[in-house]
């Protein structure tokens, strides 16, 4: 039985796979956050699964070869992700572990203070874990180990945020001036994390991509998950989609515990000031790239609750070029913008 179902290619590809195992399924659409995928809840071997349907093009082809790839890196490290029950090639369909429907952003909206906290604190240890799952994914040859937040990387999403910011939601681009020396400062934010990414990041670990499932933290969405900084999950889960800017006390403290949870699993003692130097030039990269994703996501699928999240993330963003003394241009340029 069908369950309130578009009509489309991606429906019809699902139904078509069920009925050639001879699956009578009541499929149940799930609402996708910014992803290509769609997501559909099923029954599979007399249990709840999730199928998992890719674009039939060369970008859902790239990330249902990765979402094998790290899935199995992730498992075989003991992570907390979905187990994969079953994957059609040519189809581009997955079938894995269903988590249910609780997201640990809304636990967080929903608990006391202690209990976020506590939640946020073993987020924090699932971070640690990913980095040390580093070696393992070079061991094994993964897609996440062949690629890495170089400088050309890390600069594309900038760029991406300029135009999309910038010229696709606010209609007003930057002035040449501007935009030369906003990009001199950007190079060097790009040169100086490139040097830094050494480490297995989710790459887009924050409360939304994490589940809350029969007591217990799971993570989605891994199958982008590549070399870069120790902070950038850090930065992440502690500044993505936020309302209002954490106190630099709290991220202090955060950045304390992140550094304690990587030493007491066996990953080498990193500097306290040198990593709090990093956590800051990450927060201004990472934090552009967000706003970039959630002006796109408004102007070009009608998402328009990203919105809420720019003007924080801005000031995320100009609290770290302050702290660090650096980026005179892309001060002058947020201040405008926050006024």
């Amino acid at each position: 039985m069908i369950s309130s179902l578009p009509n489309n290619s991606t429906t019809e590809r699902l139904i078509k796979f069920l009925e050639e195992r001879k699956l009578s399924n009541k499929i149940i659409q799930l609402t996708p956050d910014a992803s290509i995928r769609e997501y559909f809840r099923i029954t599979w071997e007399g249990q709840s699964a999730i199928a998992c349907v890719y674009p039939l093009d060369e970008q859902g082809a790239t990330q249902f070869n990765a979402c094998l790839d790290v899935t199995q890196v992730f498992l075989s490290a003991g992570l907390p992700v979905a187990k994969i029950f079953f994957y059609d090639e040519e189809k581009k369909i997955i079938i894995h572990e269903d988590f249910g429907d609780t997201l640990l952003r809304e636990v967080f909206l929903k608990s006391t203070q202690a209990e976020r906290q506590r939640l946020m604190d073993e987020s924090i240890g699932l971070i640690a874990r990913i980095q040390a799952a580093t070696s393992r994914a070079f061991q094994m040859n993964s897609i996440a180990s062949r690629l890495k937040f170089d400088k050309a990387k890390l600069l594309w999403e900038l760029q991406f945020f300029k135009t999309h910011y910038f010229e696709s939601f606010l209609k007003k681009p930057l002035s040449a001036n501007e935009d030369e020396k906003l990009l001199s400062e950007f190079c060097e934010i790009c040169e100086e994390l490139e040097k830094r990414a050494r480490y297995l990041t989710h790459r887009d670990f924050h409360a939304a991509n994490l589940m809350y499932h029969e007591g217990k933290i799971k993570i989605i969405d891994h199958q982008d998950a590549r070399i870069g900084a120790a902070s950038y999950d850090l930065v992440s889960l502690l500044l993505d989609r936020i309302t209002e800017k954490p106190s630099a006390e709290f991220l202090r403290e955060k950045r304390r515990l992140f550094l304690t949870q990587r030493e007491s699993i066996g990953l080498e003692k990193i500097d306290e000031e040198e990593f709090a130097n990093e956590f800051e030039l990450q927060t201004i990269q990472r934090c552009l790239k967000a706003i970039g994703t959630f002006s796109y996501q408004s102007v070009f699928r009608n998402k328009k609750a990203y919105t809420q999240f720019i003007k924080p993330m801005f000031s995320a963003v100009l609290e770290s070029c302050e702290t660090l003394n650096r980026f005179p241009n892309l001060q002058k340029i947020i201040r405008k913008q926050i006024a």
